[in-house]
């Protein structure tokens, strides 16, 4: 079954050109075209898409402000920021509000759809230098309750951007068991998100920076 993919940017160029590249993968499917937050919301209310590409620059509501809106209300869609804005800010808003990766425009178009692959997965995606400017301003949380060794395991798989479903093959475990653990672990630690405790765990040393995402 083909990934469902809105795009919202408020250029109609730059949507044009992403919807012409990600057709030509066979396993997306662009379901629809924003152009600017309120329509991004509304568009995905109507069309329950499973990615949304969301610019953060945009007028009526922005990026971040419809980021915050989809995924309280449509947990199931995951959003992936993708913006010319490469500041420390716009980076951590996107990422507090829910977004599970955050690109830059001149990505590559098959890192793009490789992207688009892994949120529809659940999987984090974070470049070093994203992951690098969050690090200076993502705090880790003030005495969180201890994890057992299991989920300080599946955090760590986590962090290092595997599914559910690659977590349990790798612990041998059922994949309802992962998500019970995925939700234990962001309950102890107070976090909102999977790409949350994928900082945490960069933040406190499980994982390595060039192994994240």
């Amino acid at each position: 079954m083909a990934i469902r993919v809105l795009i919202a940017d408020d250029h109609s160029v730059v949507r044009q050109g992403l919807r012409m590249f990600l057709e030509l993968d066979p396993e997306l499917e662009i379901v629809g075209e924003a152009k600017n937050g309120v329509e991004a919301l509304e568009l995905t209310r109507e069309h329950r898409p499973d990615v949304v590409l969301m610019d953060l620059l945009m007028p009526e509501m922005d990026g971040v402000a419809a980021t915050r809106a989809i995924r309280d209300e449509m947990s199931e869609t995951e959003v992936v920021a993708l913006t010319s804005v490469l500041e420390d800010r716009a980076i951590l808003d996107a990422i507090r509000v829910g977004a599970i990766s955050y690109l830059l425009k001149d990505t590559e178009s098959d890192k793009l759809c490789e992207a688009i692959r892994a949120a529809a997965a659940g999987e984090v995606r974070l470049s070093p230098e994203v992951a690098a400017r969050l690090m200076r301003e993502v705090r880790a949380p003030e005495s969180p309750e201890t994890l057992t060794g299991r989920e300080t395991e599946v955090l760590r798989a986590l962090a290092r951007g595997l599914s559910n479903k690659e977590i349990a093959g790798r612990l041998v475990i059922a994949e309802a068991t992962v998500k019970t653990h995925v939700s234990s672990i962001l309950a102890k630690l107070n976090l909102p998100s999977r790409t949350r405790a994928a900082l945490y765990a960069l933040k406190i040393g499980l994982v390595s920076l060039e192994e994240v995402g």
